[in-house]
């Protein structure tokens, strides 16, 4: 849901991904830029590394989103993917600059990033607040973990398992037990990820829906479903001797057992996007899938 929001800002945070050489000056960019500005810098311990001469107040990575009012993101998708779990529900925007590979998420250029900030300082913020799940994994009826996912959680067979049976459950009521080499759900963000290349459909992030889309099924005839962000996905593992994880977001893993129970329903938590005021959903499209090229 994309929403016009005044900021006020006097710390910016800075989480950016390892060796990644062309970010050093950008960072040393970053702090004059600030300096200037009177906002206060505020970056993990690896940017001493990356950038010397940076004058940026250094914490734990873990500690920024405690402190900050922006936090600005230098890499590729899955280090936004961090950033979501490390931000942990708090309503801080989040700008992401794009130095990885296909870059949904991190939508601004180098050559956007410092026209944006001076806008940000001044203007109203586009902010695009996207939709999380919430998985929770019981074990004879106890919760033994819980986790939070912007894109995906993934039930998967690992690299030399046979096919695997889950059943799946929408709001109490049976859909099937698949027999695949896994079971995707996902937000509409995660829709342009795992589960698009497992034959998703593309979904609108403003769209209230959570996608499920088994993975190389077993039955011809299983196809994605669509379904309301209102609604609770149940998956138990029916089969065993076979190892079963649960992966977050493709970068946490949590092994299953036989008769695991996987709840995944909409979180109250979002994950506050910094949207570009001269993008649409539809261009980043166009541009990441070279449509009409």
């Amino acid at each position: 849901m994309l929403e016009r929001r005044k900021l006020h800002i006097e710390r910016v945070g800075l989480m950016v991904k390892p060796k990644i050489r062309e970010a050093g000056p950008v960072i040393e960019r970053l702090s004059r830029f600030f300096t200037e500005r009177g906002v206060e810098l505020v970056a993990e311990p690896i940017v001493e590394e990356m950038a010397p001469g940076c004058r940026a107040t250094v914490r734990p990575r873990e500690d920024l989103p405690a402190v900050v009012d922006l936090l600005i993101v230098l890499g590729g998708d899955g280090t936004m993917l961090a950033a979501a779990r490390l931000i942990g529900g708090r309503r801080i925007p989040v700008l992401g600059v794009n130095f990885g590979g296909l870059g949904y998420l991190t939508e601004f250029t180098l050559e956007e990033v410092f026209p944006t900030l001076e806008r940000l300082l001044t203007e109203d913020a586009l902010i695009d607040s996207r939709l999380m799940l919430d998985a929770v994994v019981y074990r004879a009826g106890r919760c033994v973990a819980e986790y939070s996912v912007l894109n995906d959680a993934v039930v998967n067979k690992s690299a030399l398992a046979r096919i695997i049976q889950i059943e799946c459950w929408i709001d109490g009521a049976l859909v099937t037990t698949f027999r695949a080499d896994g079971l995707i759900v996902s937000t509409p963000t995660g829709s342009t990820a795992y589960s698009l290349s497992a034959g998703g459909p593309i979904v609108h992030p403003a769209v209230a829906a959570i996608v499920i889309t088994p993975i190389c099924p077993h039955m011809l005839t299983n196809r994605p479903l669509v379904i309301s962000d209102e609604s609770e996905v149940r998956l138990t593992v029916r089969t065993p001797r076979e190892e079963v994880t649960l992966t977050l977001d493709g970068q946490v893993g949590f092994a299953l057992q036989v008769e695991d129970e996987v709840i995944v329903r909409r979180s109250a938590k979002t994950f506050d996007l910094v949207s570009p005021v001269n993008k649409n959903y539809f261009q980043v499209l166009r541009d990441k899938l070279y449509w009409g090229k």
